[in-house]
C-alpha cells in the first residue's frame, strides 16, 4: 500500500482518487479543490467519463511536478463487445451491429503502434479538444501518433448467448503515456469497450485509492502521499532523503 501522511490541513501532495463512472476528471478535481477550501488542484493524466478507476489528483505544489506523474506508465482492465462498433469508442456513441467477430484469438500488437486517437477525446485540433468539435457534428481527421504497448492480453472471452448477450472479451493492457485504450479496442475490427478501467499508475495502484470528497463537505483529512514521499517513489528516483523539488522534476 502506498504510505499517506493524514493532515488535518491542505498540504502538497498526492491523492490517489477512484474516479466513478459518469463524472469527468475535471469534476473530480473541482470536487477536491472545493473539498480543501479552494487550493490548488490539477490531476495527472485525463479518464473518460464513462471510464473508471485511478486519478491522481496533485494539491498544491505537487502541481509544478504534473509533467513527472503524467509520463508514467498506465494499467487497465477492458471490457469489450464484439460484433458491433461504436462511433466513440465506447458505450457512449452511436452502435452498429456487424455480426461479425475478431479472430479468437485476435492479433494483439505490442511495442511502436500507430493509432489514431478517436474523435470523441481530449486531443486538441487547432486549439480546441477534439470532443466538444466532435459533440457540435464537425467530421474531424485525427492526426496518427505512435505509443508503446507493453502488454495487450486477451484475459477471457464469451460467445453470444441464446437469451440475446452479446459476444465479449476482457482484455490487460500496459502502455505509455498517451496510448488510447479505445482505440487498441476499435483496432480488433467490429469491437468497442463496455467498460474501461485503470488500475495502476507507475507505482500507484487503484487499490490504494479512495471515492471523491462528498459534495459541499470539508475534507479534513484526505489521505495524502507527501510530495517528496510522491516523488521518491517515481522509477529513477534518487536513494536517500528526498532533494528539491526542481530537481526531482529534472
Amino acid at each position: 500500500m502506498c504510505p499517506a501522511a493524514r493532515v488535518s490541513e491542505p498540504a502538497d501532495g498526492v491523492l490517489l482518487i477512484d474516479k466513478p463512472a459518469g463524472m469527468s476528471s475535471h469534476d473530480v478535481v473541482a470536487a477536491v479543490r472545493r473539498s480543501l477550501g479552494g487550493v490548488r488542484t490539477g490531476h495527472a493524466g485525463t479518464l473518460d467519463p464513462f471510464a473508471t478507476g485511478l486519478l491522481l489528483v496533485l494539491v498544491g505544489r505537487a502541481t509544478k511536478a504534473q509533467r513527472a506523474f503524467m509520463d508514467l506508465p498506465k494499467r487497465y482492465e477492458v471490457l469489450a463487445r464484439l460484433g458491433a462498433l461504436s462511433s466513440t469508442g465506447d458505450t457512449e456513441g452511436e452502435i452498429t451491429e456487424t455480426g461479425r467477430l475478431p479472430p479468437d484469438p485476435p492479433r494483439l500488437p505490442t511495442g511502436e503502434v500507430r493509432q489514431r486517437p478517436p474523435a470523441h477525446s481530449a486531443v486538441k485540433i487547432e486549439g480546441e479538444r477534439a470532443y466538444r468539435r466532435a459533440r457540435r457534428g464537425e467530421r474531424l481527421e485525427m492526426p496518427e501518433r505512435t505509443v508503446t504497448v507493453y502488454r495487450f492480453e486477451q484475459l477471457w472471452r464469451e460467445s453470444a448467448t441464446e437469451g440475446g448477450g452479446p459476444a465479449r472479451a476482457a482484455f490487460a493492457v500496459d502502455c505509455a503515456a498517451g496510448t488510447y485504450v479505445r482505440s487498441l479496442i476499435a483496432d480488433l475490427g467490429d469491437a468497442y469497450c463496455l467498460a474501461l478501467r485503470r488500475t495502476a499508475i507507475g507505482p500507484f495502484q487503484a487499490h490504494d485509492a479512495v471515492p471523491p470528497p462528498p459534495r459541499h463537505e470539508r475534507w479534513h483529512d484526505p489521505p495524502l502521499i507527501g510530495i517528496q514521499r510522491a516523488l521518491a517513489m517515481l522509477p529513477g528516483a534518487a536513494p536517500g532523503p528526498p532533494g528539491d523539488l526542481r530537481a526531482r522534476q529534472a
